[in-house]
C-alpha cells in the first residue's frame, strides 16, 4: 500500500500519522465537587474482604466503598451505571483499579446496587459530591492466617508460625453444622499494629487477613 497510513483511535488516546504516534493520557478527574469522569467500572470483594485498604481501613465488601487511582481518600462519589441508570454513593477508601481502561473498582455491595455483579464490569459516570476523612475502626484485632476443616492441618500451620509469633493459636468455630479451625495470632488494640504484623507475615509467603474481634 502506498502513501501515509493514518489511524485515529476512537478514544482519542493515540493518533498514528505516517508511522509516527502521539499519545495523550486521559486527564484524571479533578478533586473538586462537581467533577465528573466516565469509564469502565469493575468490582472486588471475595479474596480481599478483611484485608487492609490504602486508607488503613479494613476492607468490608458489604460496605459502599470504592478504589480510585487519584481521588483523595475519603472522597464521596456518586456512581451512575450508564447501561441501566442505577446510582449509588460510595466513599473512596482504597487505590485501584490496576487494569488499563478502568476508572473505579467498586465494593461488592456497591456493584450489587448498580446491577453489575454478573457482568463484572459496566460503563459508569463518576461525580464528586463531597470530601471526608478515612474512617479507622477502633477496637481489638487479630490476624487470621488460615482456616481448615481438619484440625491437624491447622496445628501444622500453628507450629510453623509459633517459633516467630508466640501468640499463634487455633480457634474452632461451627458453620452449617460443621466444625472448622481458624489459625490466628495476636490481639491488637490498634489497627496499625495488626497491619505491621501482617506485613511481616506476608514476607513468609502466608496471606494474612486482619479481622476485627467482636467483644
Amino acid at each position: 500500500m502506498g502513501g501515509a497510513v493514518r489511524l485515529w483511535a476512537v478514544a482519542g488516546l493515540a493518533i498514528f500519522v505516517g508511522g509516527c504516534a502521539w499519545f495523550r493520557a486521559r486527564p484524571p478527574i479533578e478533586p473538586r465537587v462537581g467533577a465528573k469522569q466516565e469509564g469502565v467500572a469493575s468490582w472486588y470483594g471475595p479474596g480481599f474482604h478483611g484485608n487492609p485498604t490504602a486508607s488503613g481501613e479494613v476492607f468490608d465488601q458489604y460496605e459502599l466503598t470504592a478504589a480510585h487511582p487519584s481521588l483523595p481518600l475519603g472522597t464521596r462519589v456518586l456512581v451512575t451505571n450508564l447501561e441501566n441508570g442505577r446510582q449509588v454513593e460510595v466513599r473512596i477508601n482504597d487505590r485501584g483499579p490496576f487494569v488499563d481502561g478502568r476508572v473505579v473498582d467498586l465494593s461488592y455491595a456497591a456493584a450489587r446496587v448498580l446491577g453489575m455483579t454478573q457482568a463484572g464490569t459496566a460503563r459508569v459516570r463518576l461525580e464528586v459530591i463531597g470530601f471526608g476523612e478515612p474512617r479507622l475502626r477502633d477496637g481489638k484485632y487479630a490476624i487470621q492466617v488460615g482456616a481448615f476443616a481438619d484440625r491437624r492441618d491447622a496445628e501444622r500451620l500453628r507450629r510453623a508460625l509459633s517459633a516467630r509469633f508466640a501468640t499463634t493459636h487455633v480457634q474452632a468455630w461451627r458453620l452449617n453444622g460443621r466444625t472448622y479451625y481458624r489459625v490466628r495470632l495476636g490481639r491488637f488494640e490498634r489497627h496499625d499494629d495488626a497491619r505491621e504484623h501482617a506485613r511481616q507475615i506476608k514476607l513468609l509467603g502466608v496471606a494474612p487477613i486482619i479481622v476485627r474481634l467482636e467483644e
